[in-house]
Parts: C-alpha cells; sequence; structure tokens
C-alpha cells in the first residue's frame, strides 16, 4: 500500500511539473508482443482441499514430500498503447494488455511411480497500465526513455485442472475457475525506439511488473468420471467457494461446522503472484 501511494503521489507530483514547462502536442500508438519470465516465486495456495505439495508414495508409504512453489509471472502478452507526448522529455501514456500465463504445476502426487493426481493453475487476465514517461534523447536515431506506472487489471481469472485417479479405473477430471478481487500493481519499464521512417519507428522495452492476485470465489465449471459429465452431482457447497481473510464458527466450513451443501463453502483468501521481468517488442506510430 506505501509503495502505491508513494507511485501515485510521484505521479501527481510529475503532473505538475508538466504544467510548469512548454507544452509540445505529439500522441503516438504503440503495438507489441512481450514474453515474461517469473521474477518471484511463493507457495501456491491450497487447491481443492489439497496443500500445494509435491509428494511420491511407494506402496503406500510416503517417501517424500516438496512444497510447490511458483509465479504466475512467467507468460505471453500483446499489448496496444496511446501515449501523449507533453514536452521533448516528459509524455503520458496508457496500455491496454493481454496477458496469458504458462502452465503451473500446483499439486502432485506420485504413486508407485504413476501420477495419481495433478492439479495445474494458469492465469488469463485484460489490464489497463497507465504511466508516465520519461524520454532520455535521440542518437543517431535511437531514442531512449524510461516509464514507470500502474497495472490495474480489469477482468481475468485463475483456471486450474485436476486430473486425478480415484480408484482403479476411475478418472477424475474437474476445472476450477477462481475469480479475483480487485487490485493494482507495479510496472517500471526502459526502453529504446528506432526512426524506421518519418512517422513509424520499432521500439524494444524491457520492463518488470509485479502484483498480487487475491481471490474472491471459485466455481468448479467442469466435472467429469471416465469422461461423462458429473457436475450435477455435485453439491453447491463443492461447486461454489467463497474467499475470506478469517474463518470462525459462522463460517459455512467442515473445520468449525457441519457443511450446509445448498451454500457455497467458506474459504480462507488465496494469493498467487504475478510478478515478472520481460521483453517487449513492437511498433510505434506517431502523429
Amino acid at each position: 500500500m506505501k509503495k502505491n501511494l508513494f507511485l501515485f503521489g510521484f505521479m501527481f507530483c510529475s503532473m505538475i511539473v508538466i504544467g510548469q514547462t512548454e507544452k509540445k502536442e505529439s500522441w503516438y500508438f504503440k503495438l507489441g508482443g512481450s514474453y515474461f519470465l517469473q521474477t518471484a516465486a511463493t507457495e501456491f495456495p491450497t487447491v481443492g482441499g489439497q496443500s500445494a505439495l509435491s509428494t511420491v508414495y511407494v506402496g503406500g508409504d510416503l517417501v517424500s514430500e516438496e512444497s510447490v512453489t511458483g509465479s504466475f509471472g512467467e507468460g505471453f502478452r500483446t499489448s496496444g498503447s496511446v501515449g501523449y507526448r507533453f514536452t521533448d522529455r516528459l509524455g503520458l501514456e496508457m496500455g491496454i494488455n493481454y496477458y496469458n500465463s504458462t502452465d503451473k504445476t500446483m499439486v502432485k502426487r506420485v504413486d508407485d511411480g504413476a501420477t495419481t493426481l495433478r492439479s495445474v493453475g494458469q492465469i488469463t487476465a485484460f489490464d489497463l497500465a497507465p504511466a508516465i514517461v520519461f524520454f532520455l534523447g535521440e542518437v543517431k536515431g535511437f531514442e531512449t526513455y524510461s516509464k514507470v506506472g500502474v497495472i490495474v487489471p480489469v477482468h481475468g481469472d485463475l483456471t486450474i485442472e485436476t486430473n486425478a485417479v480415484a480408484g482403479a479405473g476411475v478418472n477424475v477430471f474437474s476445472k476450477d475457475v477462481i475469480k479475483p478481487n480487485p487490485t493494482v500493481g507495479f510496472q517500471a519499464a526502459l526502453g529504446t525506439s528506432y526512426k524506421l521512417a518519418k512517422n513509424l519507428s520499432a521500439f524494444a522495452e524491457l520492463e518488470y511488473r509485479n502484483f498480487t492476485v487475491h481471490g474472491k470465489d471459485k466455481e468448479t465449471t467442469e466435472f467429469t468420471v471416465n469422461g461423462l459429465d458429473r457436475l450435477n452431482t455435485r453439491t453447491t457447497a463443492q461447486i461454489h467457494s467463497n474467499y475470506s481473510d478469517r474463518l470462525d464458527s459462522n463460517s459455512n466450513n467442515a473445520q468449525f461446522n457441519t457443511v450446509d451443501t445448498s451454500r457455497p463453502t467458506d474459504e480462507l483468501s488465496s494469493y498467487v503472484g504475478i510478478s515478472g521481468l520481460g521483453l517487449t517488442l513492437g511498433v510505434k506510430y506517431s502523429l
């Protein structure tokens, strides 16, 4: 929170500076594609009552166990941006991004060499990314710049697909979709553009971004047994979950009460990180 308040204050002060500098209007538009690598790994949250663990059993005995960690910061992004350049040195930019993370194993169980349970998660999201841009000057057609701003997700979810062997010849598949609470993240980038024609440039940016997604609710959208749809056999409590920061005697949770199967289950809030360092390549058109 302190980081976000500092960033907003910084942006406000920069707007004041803009008002005191000579105005030079210049609109530009950018299209680009990015690939991000994760920069921080944390332990994944519980998935369907299963802790984020990778376990190995031999003959029914547990022989190894380790925490499953990671981040959904690795993945592909396509983006479009519109910018307004107030002076030779200062501008504002609004990015519109679609992000698709790589698959991440969140829970895994191996029995006698065969995988009997595996949960894999993936995040997709649309976000808005307003930023202040500082242009550092042009040398031999290359113009270097830096930018700093925030990330505001406007739509997206975490989808978790679980395959399990429940018994001899019984294969169970479920698909859970977790919707997030509103959040704000941070971005910073260093880039350069190279003029290809009067109004057209190619650009490259090295970007760091960081934010945490806090789960709001979860819904099971698919449930099959040996390939046959069995979602209608699940109760409301099994299909729907509401996340909260605290569970107590008023919660619809088996640890505290007999579960009312006609109501969503109450579960503790889950958090996943989306931090990454990425390279963006694209084209820029200036008016």
